[in-house]
């Protein structure tokens, strides 16, 4: 093969040098000179050869987004850069370069063979996304700990590895410790792993990897437990009740008032305080268990509508189907016995009678089409003012909900300026015997100020509940709006999409009984 001719100083990537790695790369032949004329598009390239350039960085790569093999070993090259839209590549060779850590590949999810053979690699890391990764060569590296191996057990495809030539195979167990920890390996340092030097690895690390193993099935039980708890949240966010199971709502109530936290210390208040967490909790978790059977029955009602959509436009497409059949059996039949007249007159007749069943043809159609426009419009006000009433009474639940939520704020507000009150009168008197912070024995000082703090306490809690209410019926009824909107513009293109997709295939068939060939006739 043809190679680039060598530089003494670092090259660049630029587009002369790609364009002339994809022109030798390419067919030479004919067809590799149409190539050449008509300009190659670098997008439908799927393999590139970039080796023995004597390239420092790697760049201008983006347009070679359906890149499936990229080969950029023997260069100079120092970072793994410039390699994020090649997310098809399966395999990439960067060996035989000066990269001293492994960067740059979280979006190389396809990747199946890499090579880093030959470079200044120190640590074995930064791969997580390479799930499919199948083949591995770092050989002659400076990885120096045998722990590097471990991390590669997120591999479940590597069959193939190659650490040849890095310290770590200096070290005794070195095979052992390999085979040991990473069980599924077939090849490593390009032989086969016997049977014999398994089982010696596996009974040499048994216990240590019996700890790892349990220390892995922690993490990922962990994982999976987030993950969990996340598409439990995705789920709660799509009943717009997310964060009102449990005590979310309450605590964000007190997250940011001072004032609360000083009366808390009042004799009575903490009792007072729990007996409102308590009421308040059960309203929010009315509101949230409401808010996922309300979503279950929305969806219901969305996914029904979808299905009788689809059965109504399935129904009609056969419909026009069957007639299309029917009329283009006919048709042919009226083009042969056109074809084979010899009678000139008889021609005009005929092809009157078909250019009539052409018009017939586009008036059936129209009318399944006018049909079926009547139809998925009644359908569609029907769905419509089915979610908007289900949205119009869940909004109306949630409200009174919420005002449950207020009810309870405004009593323990009562309850919380009397004991405050009663404390005042106390304090003037001399009568209070309780050790108070300092800034809490502050408030006291006379009514105005005590009736402030409470006020104030009162006013943010009052302002968080009106703002959680006011973002889940924003949100329920924008989902509304979207969903309604999408349905009349869906059905809108289709109806267009329909309309023209008929009077293009009338005209077809009217333009070919025109250029209908019968000159033999009239000679």
């Amino acid at each position: 093969m043809i190679r680039l001719y060598d530089t003494i100083e670092p090259n660049v990537i630029d587009e002369e040098l790609l364009t002339l790695a994809v022109e030798e790369q390419g067919p030479q032949d004919v067809a590799g000179q149409v190539a050449k004329q008509e300009r190659i598009n670098f997008k439908d390239v799927l393999s590139l050869q970039l080796d023995f350039q004597n390239i420092l960085r790697i760049d201008n790569l983006w347009q070679f987004e359906s890149l499936t093999k990229l080969q950029l070993d023997n260069n100079i090259i120092e970072k793994i850069t410039g390699l994020e839209s090649l997310v098809n590549l399966v395999w990439l060779d960067l060996s035989f370069n000066n990269i001293e850590s492994i960067e740059g590949l979280d979006t190389l999810v396809k990747l199946e063979d890499l090579s880093l053979f030959s470079n200044r690699i120190s640590k074995m890391d930064a791969m997580d996304t390479l799930v499919k990764l199948q083949i591995f060569s770092i050989g002659n590296n400076l990885i120096d700990n045998l722990l590097n191996v471990i991390y590669l057990r997120r591999f479940q495809y590597l069959r193939s590895l190659n650490l040849a030539g890095n310290p770590i195979c200096e070290e005794e167990d070195y095979k052992l410790f390999v085979t040991a920890y990473l069980p599924d390996l077939v090849y490593l340092d390009f032989r086969l792993i016997d049977a014999c030097t398994r089982e010696l690895g596996d009974a040499k690390y048994q216990f240590s990897i019996y700890e790892l193993k349990h220390r892995e099935n922690q993490i990922q039980s962990k994982l999976e437990e987030e993950q969990a708890n996340k598409a439990e949240l995705e789920k709660h966010k799509a009943a717009y009740v997310e964060y009102l199971n449990g005590s979310y709502l309450f605590d964000s109530l007190y997250a940011e008032d001072i004032e609360a936290a000083k009366l808390a210390y009042l004799p009575g208040v903490p009792e007072l305080l729990e007996t409102y967490k308590t009421k308040f909790v059960a309203v929010c978790q009315s509101l949230f268990d409401y808010g996922l059977v309300q979503q279950e029955k929305r969806t219901a009602e969305v996914d029904l509508f979808y299905e009788c959509l689809g059965e109504a436009l399935q129904d009609n497409q056969q419909q026009g189907l069957n007639t299309i059949q029917d009329f283009e059996k006919t048709y042919i039949g009226f083009l042969q016995s056109i074809q084979n007249a010899t009678d000139i007159q008889f021609v005009d007749t005929k092809i009157s009678e078909c250019a009539d069943d052409i018009n017939h043809l586009f008036d059936v159609l129209m009318t399944f089409e006018m049909q079926l426009v009547e139809q998925l419009e009644e359908t569609i006000n029907n769905f419509e003012r089915n979610i908007i009433d289900m949205v119009g009474v869940f909004t109306e639940n949630v409200q009174g909900l919420m005002a449950q939520c207020r009810d309870l704020e405004n009593h323990h507000h009562e309850k919380l300026l009397e004991i405050s009150i009663n404390t005042l009168e106390k304090v003037v008197k001399g009568e209070f015997d309780e050790d108070l912070p300092e800034d809490v024995r502050a408030l006291f000082s006379d009514k105005d100020t005590v009736v402030n703090a409470v006020g104030a306490s009162h006013d943010i809690h009052l302002l968080k509940i009106d703002n959680r209410e006011d973002d889940l019926i924003t949100n329920v009824t924008n989902w509304c709006s979207a969903v309604v909107d999408k349905v009349h513009e869906d059905e809108l293109n289709r109806n267009r999409k329909r309309v023209k997709e008929i009077n293009q295939y009338i005209d077809h068939l009217h333009t070919e009984l025109d250029n209908l060939d019968y000159g033999d006739l009239l000679d």
